[in-house]
């Protein structure tokens, strides 16, 4: 039985685990909102929390700890000039997790996870995508 048993192994090993988690968390500060399991969606979590927590404290401290976290220095630009003003008073609870079905290959349960008030970032780049396609007709 699995009682009090903490963390998310993934069927990877720590290195492993620790390099997609890394990628995961930086995909999503990037785009806003990604699509990927259901588990690794619930283990990336607490990993972004802390990043935006860090952004918030906004020190330079703060910025080098999510510099040696995330992948890209435009990752730890986006998080601490735009994503971390946008929750300055909400304590935690940053992301939603919403089902989104399965996949084909094996059946594993898809989710898109997304940063609360992306909905905005979300319908500008979908105005922007129409505007292109309208000037290529």
């Amino acid at each position: 039985m699995r009682h009090k048993v903490a963390g998310w192994k993934l069927g990877r090993n720590t290195s492993h685990r620790r390099s997609l988690l890394r990628n995961l968390v930086t995909s999503l500060i990037l785009e806003e909102r990604i699509e990927t399991t259901v588990p690794k969606a619930k283990a990336m979590r607490p990993q972004v929390e802390k990043m935006i927590t860090l952004g918030k404290r906004g020190d330079l401290a703060a910025r080098r700890r999510a510099a040696a976290y995330l992948m890209t220095s435009a990752a730890v630009d986006k998080l601490f000039d735009t994503i971390s003003p946008r929750f300055g008073d909400r304590e935690g609870g940053y992301l939603r997790i919403v089902r989104s079905g399965w996949q084909k290959g094996d059946g594993a349960e898809k989710a898109f996870i997304e940063l609360l008030g992306s909905e905005k970032v979300q319908e500008e780049k979908r105005q922007k995508r129409a505007e292109v396609r309208a000037k290529r007709a």
